[in-house]
């Protein structure tokens, strides 16, 4: 079975109406990224509190914390001791929530003026660092995702397969569209954008959950495009389609971009197109499930019972 969730914070900023749009779609997930403006793991406790509160009135979940540990704008020698207090609030926080999964990353990458890799990657700091995250949640008995974004755990899928490789206990989210929203660091510069069914293939036995999402950057100015889920070039069909024939049974998360970027504070929207353009994005990957033969109610989604034929 596949069930389906979204970063809703793409929606609404307040938990009311990330409530109200999930519900709306007739869902009951939600993959928790920020209320007001701020991660979940670094809320005040007040304000944690009356997160617990509302969802707990509401009938609506979370199914994966968005952390920001380890991410794109983190540094690999950075704070390590600040870093591990958020961890273990989000491990505390999660156990309350009974939230099973969290998504982490691994650092960011520098680049220079003309966007080239530059300076020392660190591998083995990054990886030592990672299998201390990941035995925290581990031990907690929580999944650590890696997402493949810009982190450089994204380079490329042979990073990404290089860290899930040496880190114990840390599986993958696969984020359709991340590919070719991000260059291929392993080519020659200009560095071209990465293939999504090329990195789905390699590294597709490591997935624990996915994003949908669907774009483009234009290596030329590096200027991101976003669109709806077969729109563009990241293959999310074709994607969908293998996984389901492997017998998929996760998350599905849907994180449009289209009307708000998280990690890009100039892309805003009117409260309206917010909702709507979310609203919209969901109902396309319900309908792109259900053409590839599943059948799709109450935010779930699975395969349809095959007639017996007579002999």
């Amino acid at each position: 079975m596949i069930r389906l969730s979204g970063f809703a914070d793409e929606a609404a900023d307040d938990l009311a109406g990330q409530i109200e749009v999930t519900k709306e779609l007739g869902w009951s997930w939600i993959e928790a990224r920020s209320v007001g403006g701020r991660n979940i793991h670094d809320l005040g406790e007040a304000e944690f509190e009356a997160t617990v509160e509302t969802l707990g009135s509401s009938g609506v979940g979370i199914n994966c914390f968005g952390s920001t540990i380890a991410n794109w704008g983190t540094q690999v020698d950075g704070d390590f001791a600040a870093e591990l207090e958020t961890v273990d609030r989000a491990i505390t926080r999660m156990k309350r929530l009974g939230v099973p999964m969290i998504r982490i990353m691994s650092y960011a990458i520098r680049l220079d003026g003309d966007g080239r890799l530059s300076g020392n990657l660190d591998k083995p700091g990054r990886v030592a660092r990672l299998k201390e995250i990941c035995g925290r949640f581990t031990a907690a008995g929580i999944v650590p995702v890696h997402e493949n974004c810009l982190n450089y755990g994204g380079i490329s899928w042979r990073h990404t397969l290089e860290l899930l490789e040496e880190v114990p206990g840390l599986k993958l989210v696969f984020d359709t569209g991340n590919p070719c929203l991000t260059p291929d660091f392993t080519a020659a510069y200009p560095y071209p954008n990465q293939d999504a069914m090329i990195a789905w293939k390699h590294l597709k036995r490591h997935v624990a959950h996915i994003h949908i999402k669907d774009g483009w950057r234009d290596p030329a100015t590096n200027e991101e495009h976003y669109l709806y889920p077969g729109e563009g070039p990241c293959q999310v069909e074709a994607i969908l389609e293998d996984c389901i024939r492997d017998g998929y049974d996760g998350w599905l998360t849907i994180e449009p971009h289209m009307a708000a970027v998280f990690h890009d504070a100039s892309v805003q929207s009117p409260a309206q197109r917010r909702k709507d353009v979310y609203l919209e994005y969901g109902r396309r990957v319900e309908t792109m499930l259900k053409g590839l033969g599943l059948e799709v109610s109450g935010g779930t989604a699975e395969q349809k019972e095959r007639p017996r034929k007579e002999h």
